[in-house]
């Protein structure tokens, strides 16, 4: 299929941008004499009279799932070296996360291999909603906060079209959540899910998302909730760049943004109403949500998404007036709960505990509730989504932000099927991981892959052009200023070798271009191949069936080679281990 120059330049410069088993007991999960440990992980007698929990960017994973930290998290300019820009034993450090510990396993990528054959898998809805049940028996009034990217991320949540998330964030007790990729599914099913299935159950807010034409307020911008006698807060932030790194066509009369002077306004008229505590429930992204809290007066805390940061304790940032906001991450794929305990005493906050909890499939029995629904809406599917591709004889996984064994694995099969000389894959950063010897089914690659527009294409690209969309890609990755950041990885590539410092400006990040051996020609015109067009609806072949094609002809999955930049102009740097 051939898209024009335009058109491709608009797919790889915003596509890539975007930030992601069973849930019986399976043999890798069986881990005998855990009591003494879960009694000590998830004992937390509360500490206040406002307890809030969170989770977010589950990318619609009801199951339990392998999930790899990255090794490569870069953080530029002020965030160099701060959260979450840490990885592996920088991480542990400056969290004093013990080495070898579950948390070490569940916070990065170290000996991930091993680590997850040892701890089993993590996540899945059955489980964790027997760890929220807990918490909310221990505090009454709690509220559960779901940050975004819920809908969105599977085989049956493409195919049911949501339903199968939506109905089963009811069933977890969700009480407020915000979104992103829930806008993939168009205006019309997000407001049929809010006005219909939400209605009376689950508050959606979001203060930047604004009506093009009538310059009102799309969905609620803030709801007030009374807990134990508190008045608090929550404030919605929706994922500010959603009509540029999403199609745009999708939600065609909605305006995004991040708005910090409409949050400052809902802020203050919210205290006006009485709120003693003031929440935002962001899908930012860490980065901008700390240049947020140093902006916006009067927020107590943020719990953010969309970069999958999974961070263990707050990042405390004083606002313009010199009071603590803390901003808080939670990770990804169901990986995580956040609880955060506030003692509230005469109208202030007087003191705060957190706890960010991995959830340990083996570790916590599933919810039997949530199990038979899980068990009900995956019955019709599962013949297809445990059909046998290949066996992977490596560990797979996406995360990180240059490339990851999985999306090379994507970039190979688009290289040999499409027959391309080079190929682009988008930098999203949802995608669970594969172990080495397990079989690789359509679920599989269909957690990298289930997206409503999903059409592959191939075009002839000069190499002036290549260069300018991978520039675009990077300045959007390591703009040292937040607010010009969207979140995601770097375009993941397939031939072309180079190098990037990230530390350079727009037009100078990306050098040494290579295809084959030669360095890139910027007057000639490549074969590349590419999907996730957000120009315009497109016709043609979904990049799962282009990759289950590549599958199909191998009895095993090795990777010949990981397509790596090299890194310039980041001596030391904490972000990166390789």
């Amino acid at each position: 299929m051939n898209i024009s120059r335009r058109e491709f330049l608009q797919m790889l410069a915003a596509a890539s941008l975007i930030g992601c088993g069973d849930s019986k007991t399976d043999k890798t999960n069986t881990n005998k004499g855990t009591a003494g440990v879960m009694e000590n992980l998830y004992d937390l007698p509360p500490k206040g009279n406002v307890s809030l929990m969170h989770f977010t960017d589950c990318h619609a994973q009801l199951m339990p799932v392998w999930f790899r930290e990255p090794n490569i998290n870069i953080g530029v300019g002020v965030m160099n070296g701060r959260p979450p820009h840490l990885v592996g034993d920088h991480h542990l450090k400056y969290f004093g996360v013990k080495p070898g510990s579950r948390e070490a396993h569940a916070f990065t990528h170290i000996n991930f291999v091993e680590a997850a054959k040892q701890y089993g898998k993590i996540g899945g809805f059955a489980h964790m909603a027997t760890l929220v049940k807990q918490i909310r028996s221990q505090r009454p009034g709690a509220l559960l906060l779901d940050g975004g990217d819920t809908w969105q991320g599977s085989a049956t949540s493409l195919w049911t079209n949501a339903q199968d998330m939506v109905d089963a964030c009811k069933l977890l007790g969700v009480d407020i959540m915000t979104g992103h990729w829930e806008f993939t599914f168009g205006a019309d099913r997000v407001k049929e899910i809010i006005n219909n299935d939400l209605k009376d159950s689950i508050e959606f807010v979001a203060q930047n998302v604004i009506d093009s034409e009538w310059e009102e307020a799309v969905f609620k911008p803030y709801v007030l909730k009374t807990i134990n006698g508190v008045t608090v807060a929550i404030i919605g932030q929706a994922f500010p760049y959603t009509p540029i790194a999403n199609p745009g066509y999708m939600v065609p009369d909605w305006s995004f943004g991040i708005r910090d002077d409409s949050m400052q306004k809902y802020v203050n008229e919210a205290r006006k109403k009485g709120a003693q505590v003031v929440v935002v429930l962001s899908h930012n992204g860490m980065d901008v949500d700390i240049k947020m809290a140093s902006r916006v007066r009067g927020i107590d805390a943020i719990f953010g998404g969309h970069t999958h940061d999974a961070v263990p304790k707050p990042f405390e940032v004083k606002d313009p007036d010199g009071n603590r906001t803390l901003v808080i991450n939670s990770g990804s794929n169901t990986k995580f709960l956040a609880v955060l305990d506030l003692n509230v005493q005469d109208g202030k906050i007087r003191d705060y505990a957190f706890n960010l909890l991995p959830i340990f499939a083996n570790l916590l029995q599933a919810d039997p509730e949530m199990d038979a629904y899980i068990k009900k809406v995956r019955q019709p599917f599962e013949a297809d989504l445990n059909q046998k591709l290949s066996v992977a004889d490596e560990l797979l996984y996406r995360r990180g932000n240059f490339n990851g064994t999985f999306d090379q694995l994507i970039l190979d099969a688009m290289l040999e099927v499409m027959d391309a000389e080079i190929a682009f894959s988008p930098g999203f950063r949802w995608g669970v991981s594969v172990l080495p010897g397990e079989i690789i089914t359509i679920e599989h690659v269909m957690t990298q892959t289930a997206i409503t527009y999903a059409t592959s294409t191939l075009n002839h690209i000069s190499g002036t052009d290549i260069k300018l969309i991978m520039e675009d890609v990077a300045d959007n990755l390591f703009n040292t200023d937040p607010y010009y950041q969207q979140g995601g990885d770097m375009v993941r590539i397939g031939g072309l070798k180079y190098a990037i410092d990230p530390t350079q400006s727009i037009g100078n990040r990306i050098t040494d271009m290579e295809l084959n051996g030669k360095p890139l020609d910027p007057n000639k015109k490549y074969k590349v191949a590419g999907w996730a067009s957000v120009a315009e609806p497109r016709e043609g072949v979904p990049i799962w069936e282009i990759v289950e094609q590549y599958l199909l002809k191998k009895e095993t999955v090795k990777i010949k080679e990981l397509n790596l930049p090299t890194i310039k102009g980041l001596p030391d740097n904490v972000g990166y281990v390789i």
